[in-house]
């Protein structure tokens, strides 16, 4: 009968751990998304920041793999509406 008890309180205290942790997860989920959402202003399309990045990289005097690398750089921080 003391194990019966035992046990049901034992199973009683499990779930209403794992309900407590699961409140404060969705809680701290509400309070990260509720934010406001990142601008895109002036964002721009792939091409878009390909066309304008190559315009101002054009006439550098670098390698090709620093150049790629700007590029990528260029149009990572267009396409983020930077």
């Amino acid at each position: 009968m003391i194990k019966l008890v035992s046990g049901i309180a034992l199973a009683s205290l499990m779930a209403l751990a794992m309900g407590s942790q699961a409140s404060a997860q969705e809680r701290t989920f509400r309070k990260v998304t509720s934010g406001e959402p990142a601008s895109l202003h002036n964002a721009m399309t792939q091409s878009q920041a390909r066309r304008a990045c190559s315009q101002e990289l054009r006439g550098t005097r670098e390698g090709k793999s620093a150049i790629r690398q700007k590029m990528t750089i260029c149009m990572d921080g267009k396409m983020q509406g930077n």
